[in-house]
C-alpha cells in the first residue's frame, strides 16, 4: 500500500478520534457548565448541538467537495484539521451557548472539509487497482469508527484528569493531523482520464472543465449516484439506530409494558460496553473480510449480502429480545445468529464507499464533489436513523428499534436492484478504461 494512502488513512484516524474526543467531551463540558460560570443546559440543547454538527457537515461537504476538485485534494484535506483546532480552542475558552453552538459548526466543516477530499484522494490513487480501492475502502471505514469510538472512550479520562483545558490537548491532536496530512501525503501522479463521451456531451468540455454549482448540478443530473443514494442513505439510517437509541434503549430504567423484552432497559454501562466491544470486533472483522473480496464479487452483490445480514442479525435480536424465561445458556445460538448477521451487513459500507469511488471515475475532474456526497449520505441516515428509532423505541420498545432496522433495509433493496443493472459502466478494466455502457465488465457476476 502506497506511503501516502497509509498517511491519509492514519490521518483519518487522528482527525475522527479528535471530532469524538469533542464531542463527548462537550457533553460532559454542558453538563457541568454551571460549574464553570455558564447557565443550566437541557436536554434540547445537547440535540440542538448534535443536529447543528450534522447540518453543517450536510451542507458544506458538497462545497468542499467542489473546492477540492478546484484546488486538490491534497490542499483542501489540510483546512479541516485547522477548523477543528480552532473549534477545540475556542470551546475551552466560553460558556456562552451561542458561541459553543458556533463551534459545532467548525467541527462540522472541519468534518466536510477533510472527508470529500480525502476520499477523492483515495479514489484517484486507487484508480487502476480494484483490489487496493476495495482494502483502502474497509481500512477507511475502520479508521473512521475506531477514531470516533477511540474518542469517545478517551473522553472520559481527559475530562476528569484535565477539565476544561482537554480542549486545548485536543487541538494539539488536530494539529498532529494537519502534520500527517502536509508532510506524509504526496499528491498521485498518475494519469487523469478524460470524461467519457456522454459525461463530456452532459458536463461541458472536458478540456476547459467548468467548476461551480451549474456543473455540479449538471453532474448530479447526469450520473446515477441517486440510485446509490437511497440505498446508502437507508443503510446508513439502520446503522445510525445503533450508535444512539439503541444505548439509550438499553441503559434506561425498565419500562413496565415493555417487561417481556429483555433488552429494553436495565444495563449497567459496564455490560453494555462489553457487549459493544464484541459487536464492534465482530463488525470491524466484517468490513476487512468484505473488503478484500472487491476483485470476487460486485459492489452490489457485497451491498445484497449485507441487507441480507441485517435481517439475520434482526432475527437474532428479536429472538433474544423475547428469551426473558429462556435458559441463559440456550440463548447463546440466538447472540451467534445476531453476530453472523453483523459480520455480514458490515461489508455493506465499505462496498457502497467503493461504489462511489467507482462512480467517481467515470468524472475524474469532479472526485471532490462525488466523494463529498458520502458526508451528505452519512449525516441523512444519522440524523433519520436517530429520530426513526426514537419514535419506534418510544411507542414499542426495543422491537420497534428491530423493526425499524428491517424496515429501513426493504427500503434499500428497490434501488439496489436499479442499480446493478449500470454497475457494469463504472467497473473500469484491467486497462484503467470505463467499458462501454452496452458491455459488462470482467469482474465476475456473482
Amino acid at each position: 500500500m502506497d506511503r501516502s494512502v497509509v498517511a491519509v488513512l492514519f490521518g483519518t484516524f487522528t482527525l475522527r478520534f479528535s471530532t469524538g474526543l469533542t464531542g463527548a467531551m462537550l457533553v460532559y463540558y454542558l453538563n457541568d457548565l454551571p460549574d464553570h460560570g455558564g447557565v443550566e443546559v437541557t436536554a434540547v440543547v445537547v440535540g440542538v448541538f448534535t443536529a447543528l454538527f450534522y447540518a453543517t457537515e450536510l451542507v458544506a461537504s458538497p462545497i468542499f467537495g467542489l473546492l477540492s476538485d478546484r484546488l486538490g485534494h491534497y490542499r483542501v484535506m489540510q483546512h479541516g484539521p485547522l477548523f477543528g483546532a480552532v473549534a477545540v480552542v475556542i470551546t475551552g475558552l466560553t460558556t456562552d451557548l451561542v458561541l459553543l453552538g458556533g463551534t459545532r459548526v467548525l467541527e462540522g466543516a472541519a468534518t466536510a472539509a477533510s472527508i470529500p477530499s480525502i476520499l477523492g484522494f483515495i479514489a484517484m490513487a486507487t484508480a487502476d487497482d480494484q483490489a487496493l480501492r476495495g482494502r483502502v475502502a474497509a481500512r477507511f471505514e475502520l479508521a473512521t469508527i475506531a477514531g470516533l469510538g477511540g474518542g469517545f472512550a478517551a473522553a472520559g479520562l481527559f475530562w476528569s484528569l484535565l477539565g476544561p483545558a482537554a480542549f486545548y490537548l485536543n487541538a494539539v491532536f488536530y494539529i498532529g493531523s494537519l502534520a500527517i496530512y502536509r508532510y506524509g501525503v504526496v499528491p498521485p501522479r498518475a494519469a487523469r482520464r478524460g470524461l467519457d463521451g456522454a459525461a463530456a456531451r452532459e458536463l461541458g468540455d472536458p478540456h476547459r472543465p467548468e467548476f461551480g454549482w451549474r456543473r455540479y448540478g449538471r453532474l448530479l443530473r447526469s450520473s446515477h449516484v441517486w440510485l446509490l443514494a437511497p440505498t446508502w442513505i437507508a443503510v446508513n439510517a439502520a446503522l445510525g439506530l445503533y450508535t444512539s437509541q439503541t444505548l439509550f434503549a438499553l441503559v434506561r430504567e425498565p419500562v413496565p409494558r415493555f417487561a417481556d423484552q429483555l433488552l429494553m432497559g436495565g444495563f449497567s454501562p459496564l455490560e453494555v460496553t462489553a457487549g459493544f466491544v464484541v459487536a464492534g470486533v465482530v463488525f470491524f472483522a466484517g468490513i476487512i473480510y468484505w473488503g478484500d473480496r472487491f476483485k470476487k464479487y460486485r459492489r452490489t452483490t457485497i451491498i445484497f449480502y449485507g441487507i441480507l445480514g441485517g435481517a439475520v442479525l434482526v432475527a437474532g435480536a428479536v429472538a433474544l429480545n423475547h428469551s426473558r424465561d429462556v435458559e441463559p445458556l440456550l440463548r447463546v445460538p440466538m447472540a451467534l445468529l445476531a453476530g453472523a448477521g453483523l459480520f455480514v451487513l458490515a461489508g455493506a459500507t465499505p462496498a457502497a464507499l467503493g461504489l462511489l469511488a467507482d462512480i467517481s471515475e467515470v468524472y475524474p475532474d469532479d472526485r471532490g464533489a462525488i466523494m463529498g456526497l458520502y458526508g451528505v449520505f452519512l449525516a441523512i441516515g444519522q440524523i433519520g436513523g436517530s429520530l426513526i428509532g426514537g419514535f419506534a423505541a418510544e411507542e414499542f420498545g426495543f422491537d420497534g428499534i428491530l423493526v425499524a432496522t428491517l424496515v429501513l433495509m426493504l427500503v434499500a433493496l428497490p434501488p439496489l436492484a436499479q442499480l446493478r443493472l449500470f454497475e457494469h459502466r463504472f467497473e473500469p478494466t484491467p486497462g484503467g478504461q470505463q467499458p462501454p455502457p452496452e458491455q459488462p465488465s470482467d469482474h465476475d457476476n456473482s
